[in-house]
């Protein structure tokens, strides 16, 4: 006799479908205004990249109607090619927002799309908030009922995910019904897929997984309000997503809570330009920097670490940038080279990893680095954070010691609207050539009762 599998497709989508601005927890509609200025700043620094730089002739010399804007230039195209350049602007540095438990970078892939649709509809802020928190309760809890084994079996779900997040939230803003955000959910498993090869071998396909992933499910949605279906049970069938990409499969995930906790309330916004798995060995690093310590001092690093980060994240060997942004032994050898005397809070940028990469300093300091297991540390890692032990082994014989349980940007000590906006001013403020950037902020801090999105898009940079 069959076994009956709880439909969790049309659960999620018949939530999605459902949720209204009103229905929104005042917390929920604020952490949508923190990460709306979050993926802002992100982009700004992702404007000039040299991947960048080869991508977007490609996609712009494709064509494409232009109904939806380039981040931070006057250049327009289609809105699926516009998510592409503008998911990859924002979302190939490894500083934008992050899932823990979900392995994956949700703001990246939703508001690209949402962006891309509402001005090609011209939506406004009450249609936009709704789909955004749609996109992102679909995209975390589908990577959840998953992981860790999705990420095991070798995918990255920012690329495998990602799609789901955008076609749910760009049906939703389309004003698809259920069947229709149904449908688009089924259509957007067929553009699912990301092999995390690169944290072997190097490359920089990963900087292209968010695109990617936003472009396949800004598509799917526009599919599925023309009328085109997907398996109704895409992600829990026989022959589904889950099944294909995964060892393990929790619907209670997926369907558990709706409406009741939002997942987005569990995200980490990072400080460091990289894993944020890192982010607690950065911090951890940095107060023993407080301390006086330099690069020159360390004759030994060990790191305390869970088993969920041991091989993809410790290695000390790293081949390329990329790679340097997902090792947790680089970033700690990292800040002890680059932090002392710097001006203002720790902060890794991209820059600081570009040069780092290349500085042998560095890269023997990080071939100093080990991480090993730790039991402390271990109990302490959820779903929202990883914690860190930091141990350094000076020269003279002295030891210094740090642990962070809790870091900074994690759910349970969140920066604020306020500084995140304050962030944004400072990256922004030196890179803008068009704009009024209190101006931009205070829209965007009104996102709810905005006509339409042509004012968000307005910054131009160098």
């Amino acid at each position: 006799m069959p076994t009956t599998v709880e439909p969790v497709t049309q659960k999620l989508a018949g939530f999605a479908a459902g949720l209204t601005l009103e229905s929104l927890p005042e917390e929920v509609r604020t952490q949508v205004k923190l990460v709306l200025v979050d993926y802002f700043r992100a982009a700004i620094v992702g404007t000039e990249t040299s991947w960048g730089a080869k991508l977007r002739p490609v996609l712009m010399g494709l064509g494409g109607s232009p109904d939806a804007s380039i981040l931070y230039c006057d250049d327009r195209t289609d809105p699926v090619r516009a998510t592409y350049i503008n998911a990859v602007i924002s979302g190939s540095l490894e500083w934008d927002d992050t899932h823990v438990g979900a392995m994956h970078h949700p703001g990246v892939c939703i508001w690209p799309s949402v962006l891309a649709l509402a001005e090609k509809t011209g939506a406004g802020g009450d249609a936009i908030v709704p789909a955004v928190v749609a996109g992102y309760e679909a995209m975390i809890r589908i990577a959840l009922s998953i992981q860790p084994s999705h990420f095991r079996r070798g995918f990255q779900s920012t690329a495998t995910c990602g799609a789901f997040g955008a076609a749910v939230a760009g049906a939703k803003l389309l004003g698809l019904d259920a069947s229709g955000i149904r449908d688009a959910i089924g259509l957007a498993a067929s553009y699912s897929g990301g092999p995390t090869q690169f944290f072997l071998s190097g490359s920089e396909v990963k900087r292209l997984h968010a695109g990617k992933a936003s472009a396949g499910g800004t598509e799917a949605a526009l599919l599925a309000a023309a009328g085109l279906t997907g398996p109704p049970d895409i992600l829990e069938g026989e022959q589904g997503f889950a099944k294909g990409m995964a060892d393990e499969f929790d619907p209670d995930v997926i369907c558990g809570e709706l409406g009741g906790r939002y997942r987005m309330m569990d995200l980490t916004i990072k400080p460091h330009a990289g894993s944020a798995r890192f982010q607690a060995a950065v911090e951890a690093t940095s107060q023993i920097i407080d301390e006086g310590v330099t690069a020159d001092q360390v004759a030994e690093i060990e790191i305390g670490v869970p088993h969920v980060v041991e091989g993809r994240l410790t290695g000390n060997r790293p081949k390329d940038m990329q790679q340097a942004q997902m090792s947790i032994p680089f970033s700690v050898a990292l800040a002890l080279s680059v932090v002392p005397g710097r001006p203002g809070p720790a902060i890794l940028t991209l820059e600081d990893f570009e040069l780092g990469v290349e500085d042998a300093g560095i890269v023997d300091l990080c071939a100093r680095a080990e991480c090993v297991w730790d039991e402390k540390i271990e109990a302490g890692t959820s779903t929202e954070y990883v914690p860190a032990r930091v141990t350094l082994k000076l020269t003279d014989g002295t030891v210094k010691e740090k642990s962070v349980m809790q870091p900074t940007g994690c759910s349970d000590n969140p920066i604020g609207l306020d500084e995140i906006c304050e962030r944004f001013r400072i990256v922004a403020a030196p890179k803008l050539t068009h704009g009024d950037l209190d101006q931009w902020l205070e829209t965007a801090l009104g996102i709810e009762t905005l006509s339409d999105v042509r004012s968000l898009m307005s910054l131009r940079s160098s």
